[in-house]
């Protein structure tokens, strides 16, 4: 208790001295916490926005050619066929699993006097796998839906709340009963068959078998949509850009297009998404690391600084000690553990106000979502560290602290009396 007594009294002698140790303390903990809520919430953000699909999967699009090709000009228009299915069904079976399709239409949909006006996205019953839609309540789209034309509908949680005019705060009874009635799309009559989760990421839409969605607003064409599939046996970027290569040349030649000509159809794979996006965050999570750490590097400096600063400005005091009977250990453990006080304290408010500083932004900028067009997304979500990184860096800069103060205290605790009385 006296020895606490002895720091603090020294503590309020030198304000200024104490208030820049504790500074540069609590100033380098509460830069890195920051810093690395900052990425934290930036990978989150990136992380939710891939778990929305299965990484084995690609979906494959129409283009446009960008190379002439056998007499015929660049800037053609590619829509894929059904042939192009069979052909990623048959020809390329040693990798692709399920094979399915998505067309798309806009519709009024209609119950009573309610209607929305949505997108409906014929499916098969892969989409739901290879998309990751959550259901709620009843089913989505199956093998007989398709099979035999059947026109139902599955719809957001959301859409459904539109349809039957409910409050948001409505219970999942009055949801599900919507399941098993029937409402108008455009001039035919579809049964509702399952409701799922919206994402709140995404661009809500309305799903039906593709046979029906084709045959009722498609027939005139021979556009397929687009293809997409589930697939195994490509484990490496390179398995995946030989696959994509083999497989493109394929549906171009099927197009007339050019074999090199990637504009021609367009592959997203989700599989070689998620290895850059894995890439990119492991650079980010390294940067955050070293900018994060030389600033607590910088804090460790200025604390080393101050402590040599203050063993040399205490020289003729710590002589009086010595000389009144005061021993090595005495002097060695005043200064170690004022040290270890400052550091621990300042530590704590930096851990604190850093804490702070990312709950905020989770409160503001972590809930705001950006407008792509196709879809939105989330730019920041949960930019927190763990308690663990935070008690961590307070440790390291106590420990750091500590052996700042050491060495010079060791000196101090070393010299003969009558050498430090004539210290100025």
């Amino acid at each position: 208790m006296e020895l606490l007594n002895e720091i603090w009294q020294t503590a309020r002698r030198n304000k200024l001295r104490t208030t820049l140790t504790g500074f540069a303390v609590a100033w380098g903990i509460f830069m890195l916490i920051v810093l690395l809520g900052a990425g934290n919430g930036l990978i989150n953000a990136n992380l939710k926005q891939s778990d929305r699909f299965l990484s084995s999967s690609m979906v494959v699009f129409g283009g446009w050619t960008s190379k002439p090709y056998q007499g015929l000009k660049e800037g053609r228009d590619i829509r894929l066929h059904g042939s192009d299915m069979d052909i990623t069904a048959t020809e390329f079976k040693e990798h692709v699993d399920e094979v399915g399709a998505q067309y798309n239409t806009s519709a009024i949909i209609s119950l009573g006097q309610q209607y929305i006006s949505a997108t409906i996205s014929g499916v098969y019953p892969n989409h739901t796998k290879i998309n990751k839609v959550q259901m709620l309540h009843g089913r989505f789209i199956n093998d007989i839906d398709l099979k035999e034309n059947r026109k139902v509908l599955v719809l957001s949680n959301k859409q459904a709340k539109e349809l039957i005019n409910a409050q948001s705060t409505m219970h999942n009874a009055q949801l599900a009963s919507l399941v098993g009635q029937f409402v108008k799309v455009g001039d035919f009559a579809f049964k509702v068959v399952g409701i799922y989760k919206e994402n709140e990421n995404g661009r809500a839409e309305v799903f039906s078998s593709y046979s029906a969605i084709k045959r009722i607003f498609g027939a005139n064409t021979d556009d397929a949509g687009r293809i997409e599939f589930t697939f195994h046996g490509l484990p490496t970027e390179k398995a995946n850009e030989d696959f994509e290569r083999d497989y493109r040349h394929r549906l171009n030649a099927e197009h007339q297009a050019h074999p090199d000509d990637e504009d021609a159809v367009w592959l997203w794979n989700r599989f070689t998404q998620n290895l850059q996006m894995e890439t990119g965050i492991d650079i980010i999570r390294t940067a955050l690391w070293i900018i994060g750490l030389f600033t607590l590097l910088s804090g460790i400096v200025g604390v080393s600084n101050i402590m040599l600063i203050t063993v040399k400005e205490r020289t003729h005091e710590f002589g009086i000690r010595k000389a009144i009977g005061a021993k090595p250990w005495a002097i060695l453990k005043l200064i170690i553990v004022e040290s270890v006080i400052i550091t621990t304290f300042f530590g704590y408010i930096g851990m604190v106000l850093g804490v702070a500083a990312n709950e905020y932004m989770d409160a503001t900028i972590g809930h705001e979502t950006i407008d792509t067009g196709l879809f939105k997304a989330t730019m920041f979500l949960d930019p927190t560290v763990g308690l663990d990184v935070c008690f961590e860096a307070t440790m390291v800069m106590i420990i750091a602290g500590t052996i700042a103060g050491l060495i010079p205290a060791y000196k101090a605790s070393r010299i003969r009396p009558i050498e430090a009385l004539r210290a100025e």
